[in-house]
C-alpha cells in the first residue's frame, strides 16, 4: 500500500503512540488485501458481492491513509 510513501510510513511506525489511528488503518488495509488475494486465488469461497464489498472497504482505507500520510509529511517537513 502506498509504496512511494514507504519511508514516511516507517517514520510513522517509529512513533506508534502518536500515529495509532494510521497504524490501525494500515493493518486493516493489509488484512483486507490478504483476504481479497485468498478469495481471488480460489482458496476460499466468497460471492462477487462480498468480494466487491472488501475491495471498496480497502479502497476507502487507502484513501484515508493517503490523507493522513500527506498531512504527516507536510507537518513534519518530510
Amino acid at each position: 500500500m502506498l509504496h512511494e510513501y514507504r519511508d514516511i510510513i516507517t517514520h510513522m511506525k517509529e512513533n506508534e503512540a502518536a500515529n495509532a489511528h494510521f497504524l490501525h488503518i494500515f493493518d486493516k488495509h493489509n488484512m483486507l488485501d490478504d483476504q481479497i488475494e485468498i478469495a481471488e486465488s480460489g482458496e476460499t469461497t466468497m460471492t462477487d458481492l462480498e468480494l466487491e464489498k472488501l475491495k471498496k472497504e480497502k479502497l476507502l482505507l487507502k484513501d484515508e491513509a493517503y490523507g493522513i500520510l500527506i498531512k504527516y509529511k507536510k507537518e513534519n517537513n518530510l
